[in-house]
């Protein structure tokens, strides 16, 4: 299962290209893949893929463009799909952001650079100053003697770095966030002007925010509505790592009952996913082990704490006078006191297995790691400030410790 943040690419030569149709395919998934999880593919970083996208511009053009809406952007330096998704989670936005205020002066941080030319240069106080004056201008608050406004937006610059469309020449960022009397030197790319969506229309003609997700505009017949939601199925089974059942709208889950045969081909034939269909709902799975994308199970201590509550409910559910139940939509409700409890029971079970920071963490602390890891791959959700609603999903893992012995 993935959470559409990548996956493994077969680095590839191009002077084979035509000669072995498995080749062929193996690269055509590989740039979908990286389109689909990176913010683009940049020439000057991966030339192998970025040609790849070229030569296969005119196929992967119209596969995006039928199954999802999405354009395909290539300029002489990138590739980029624009994407936007249907639903929008805590997760899918910046993880190094802290506040909302991050966001805004990363977007004022935009509004700057796409004023500037190509290897333009200029002064860290410079742009402060004009987003500043800009903000203030139309009522927002910037304050750069605000230590805390410093932070945010060294945070955004610092992600705009991080993107490729800002370059350090002298100094950074940080030491400016400590001291406002520090400076630093920046140089713009012309790539900034691809980082915003672009929109199929002009804002003043869009009615309410949830106009603004869709990626194109639909005819207001029956033959627009049905592109749309087709659209809106593939969109969402590409972008979040678990879409069962209950999370349908009643239209787009006959959709995807009565296309489940063609949505597996599709995606298996293109992304090279694995789709079975659960009683839960049409789940896909990523066939290797590792890849560019996070995978679940993570390398994280989560999902070892999650995978080990799946296993220990599944015991629970087979016991003979258990009180534990499956709820008619299929999910367990657990109660945070619960949680804790069954925490602490695995801790003390597996303590030997686990790092100093598990043995020595709190039941509660343990209980929330698990809350959020869980609703980061919607495999859970708060029913309420007490009771925790845990997918079927998760139920099609189990985990055990296995211990080999001494090796040596």
């Amino acid at each position: 299962m993935s959470d559409n943040k990548g996956t493994v690419i077969r680095r590839i030569g191009r002077s084979g290209r035509g000669s072995d149709a498995a080749q062929v395919a193996e690269r055509k998934k590989a740039c979908i893949h990286a389109l689909f999880n990176r913010p683009w593919i940049l020439k000057e970083e991966d030339k192998e893929l970025y040609f790849t996208v070229k030569d296969h511009y005119d196929e992967l053009r119209n596969w995006f463009m039928e199954q999802t809406g999405y354009p395909l952007i290539v300029t002489r330096t990138l590739a980029k799909l624009d994407k936007v998704p249907v639903v929008a989670y805590p997760w899918m936005g910046f993880t190094e952001f802290r506040e909302q205020r991050d966001y805004i002066f990363f977007t004022f941080g935009l509004w700057y650079l796409e004023g500037k030319t190509e290897l333009d240069q200029f002064l860290l106080s410079d742009i402060v100053e004009e987003i500043r004056e800009h903000m203030n201008g139309q009522g927002l608050e910037a304050d750069w003697s605000n230590y805390y406004h410093r932070l945010s937006m060294a945070r955004a610059l610092k992600k705009l770095r991080s993107l490729g469309v800002l370059f350090s020449v002298d100094g950074d960022e940080g030491e400016w966030a400590q001291n406002e009397s520090r400076n630093a030197l920046f140089e713009c790319s012309p790539n900034v002007r691809y980082i915003l969506r672009r929109f199929p229309q002009d804002l003043t003609f869009y009615n309410g925010m949830e106009e603004l997700s869709d990626p194109v505009i639909y005819a207001d017949t029956p033959e627009g509505q049905a592109l749309r939601r087709r659209h809106r199925v593939y969109r969402r089974l590409l972008l979040e790592p678990a879409v069962p059942d209950r999370l349908w709208n009643e239209e787009d889950l006959s959709y995807v009952l009565t296309q489940r045969r063609s949505i597996m081909d599709q995606l298996g034939r293109m992304m090279g996913w694995e789709g079975r269909r659960y009683r839960e709902g049409l789940l896909f799975f990523h066939p290797e082990l590792t890849g560019e994308a996070t995978l679940f199970p993570t390398l994280s201590g989560g999902s070892d704490l999650a995978l080990l509550v799946a296993g220990e409910l599944r015991r629970q559910l087979n016991q003979e006078g258990s009180d534990r139940y499956v709820e008619d939509n299929g999910c367990i409700r657990v109660e945070r006191s619960e949680m804790e409890t069954l925490l602490l029971r695995l801790q003390r079970k597996h303590k030997e297995y686990w790092s100093k920071e598990f043995r020595v963490a709190s039941s509660q602390e343990l209980a929330e790691l698990c809350f959020t890891h869980m609703v980061e791959w919607n495999l859970g959700v708060w029913e309420d400030h007490s009771y925790f609603l845990i997918s079927p999903v998760l139920g099609r893992w189990n985990a055990e410790y296995l211990f080999t012995g001494d090796l040596d």
